[in-house]
């Protein structure tokens, strides 16, 4: 092909513009107008269409219209369906179709942001939006932060700022300590920030919340073998149950050993909106870092994290590195350079997914999807541990529990239990009107509930708790554990 300005396919008009968008907002249309009949989840093996085979790079143009039809009818599933009111699995995400309008006009505008003189207005949105977030958590004048890719990231960054703040070049003898708890980002945060497993230290739980007893002893343990005990990972909000540790108990041991505190609020840290959030996550602000997910308990698209400190100075210590190619950086406290406060220097305006839905709804509009989210998981509770075969382990703090299936009159061993439980939760999922996970809990297999998606309401809780009843009924009166009676 001849290219010429006369000749330049990928220079769209106006008005083949307006055509190409309009003709994908007819099937993303149809998408979300059928999201409440289409199944939360579908797997390989029980797709009745093939899945389309993995392909050379096209060297032939084809029409769009050809193209999103294969999208939509081919390859969208099979797939879980994280953005239907029934996907109740692991941490829902969005999908906030107002992002992804901030998503076209950044992509279109393409503005980079990471340099403040480059596109300053568009830098302060994001600095703005880091702003905004700090006064949430409630950390003082001088904190600041990035927007992430998510969770993993964060915690990856929060851990290399601690070692360049309090261990300098010689970090091998660092000792990291969390839960077992934790999410899994964060030993692999550590093994990738260049400590060895052997570093990471795993502290006891009370009612699956960290032991500040238990703490302190590995801290004295290890600063006897001349260890350098210098950094805890605390959550706020656990994967698994929702569970916040002792926030303002372990800041007073960090404090008292000159260790960083770094919180992972990536699932709760957003119900600080609320006033239950507030005073379940009280102690958050004493964190010298924390990690948050917009694309969690804000609703966004994948992709749309945040790393915050209490000293902003500590992320420059830790990631600015110049070039003389780049343009200077600024002086100005309020003119942000992101890309001297964090590891990327071209990226995508994450900023502008933030601050266009919170500038057309606000911020009470989120904090009334969120207290909603509370109430839903109450009531998701309330009904399931009010069946006697049913055993939990912890009331909810925030939108997330777990449970099992218990049959009564029989003795079954812990792992007879969990492949019951498996049966258990295969069943409950097959309508596929909503999916419900897994996970392990103290070598226990629990079935979790996870209510945030800003498109799951009452309606989808009650479908979910006829399905519990149901299958508790056939498994009661099934005679399948016959077998595993003593």
């Amino acid at each position: 092909m001849q290219i010429s300005e006369d000749n330049s396919p990928l220079e769209l008009t106006a008005e083949q513009l307006r055509h190409d968008v309009e003709l994908t907002l007819e099937y993303l249309g149809r998408h979300i107008t059928t999201l409440d009949q289409q199944p939360a989840w579908s797997l390989p093996q029980d797709a009745t269409d093939e899945i389309s085979p993995r392909e050379n790079i096209p060297t032939q143009a084809i029409p769009l219209e050809d193209v999103l039809d294969d999208l939509f009818n081919h390859r969208i599933d099979p797939s879980y369906n994280p953005s239907c009111g029934g996907y109740l699995a692991y941490v829902p995400g969005g999908g906030l179709p107002h992002a992804a309008i901030a998503d076209l006009i950044s992509g279109i505008l393409n503005k980079f942001v990471t340099l403040w003189q480059v596109a300053p207005g568009f830098a302060n949105i994001e600095a703005d939006v880091i702003q905004w977030f700090t006064n949430l958590i409630g950390y003082p004048a001088g904190s600041g932060g990035y927007l992430t890719t998510g969770g993993s990231m964060a915690n990856w960054s929060a851990i290399v700022t601690a070692r360049r703040i309090l261990l300098g070049d010689d970090f091998f003898k660092g000792i990291i300590y969390t839960t077992a708890q934790a999410h899994h980002s964060v030993l692999k945060a550590a093994v990738l920030a260049g400590f060895p497993e052997r570093n990471i230290r795993r502290v006891d739980t009370i009612d699956l919340t960290l032991s500040t007893r238990h703490l302190e002893a590995l801290i004295q343990l290890d600063k006897q073998k001349g260890l350098l005990p210098f950094m805890v990972v605390a959550n706020a909000g656990t994967t698994n149950t929702g569970a916040i540790d002792p926030l303002v108990d372990i800041s007073g041991i960090c404090r008292h050993h000159n260790m960083w505190l770094h919180t992972d609020a990536a699932y709760g840290g957003f119900f600080m909106f609320t006033e239950r959030g507030k005073n379940a996550l009280r102690g958050l602000e004493l964190s010298d870092s924390v990690t948050l997910d917009p694309h969690k308990g804000l609703f966004l698209p994948y992709g749309t994290g945040c790393l915050l400190v209490r000293d902003v100075s500590h992320l420059e210590l830790a990631h600015k590195v110049s070039a003389k190619y780049l343009p200077p950086f600024q002086d100005e406290e309020e003119d942000v350079d992101f890309c001297g406060i964090s590891p990327e220097l071209s990226r995508d305006f994450r900023g502008l997914r933030i601050w266009l839905p919170f500038k057309i709804f606000g911020a009470t509009t989120f904090a009334s999807y969120l207290d909603e989210k509370l109430d839903l998981s109450r009531l998701a509770f309330a009904n399931i541990s009010a069946h006697p075969n049913i055993e939990t382990i912890t009331t909810p703090t925030l939108s997330t529990f777990a449970f099992r299936y218990k049959p009564t009159g029989q003795l079954i061993n812990d792992p007879e239990l969990n492949e019951i439980n498996q049966r258990f939760l295969t069943e409950l999922n097959s309508s596929k009107q909503f999916l419900l996970s897994s996970t392990y809990i103290n070598n226990k297999y629990m079935i979790r509930i996870c209510v945030l998606s800003f498109r799951t309401h009452e309606k989808h809780i009650h479908r979910c708790l006829e399905e519990v009843a149901r299958v508790v009924h056939q498994f009661n009166n099934s005679q399948q554990f016959n077998s595993l009676q003593y």
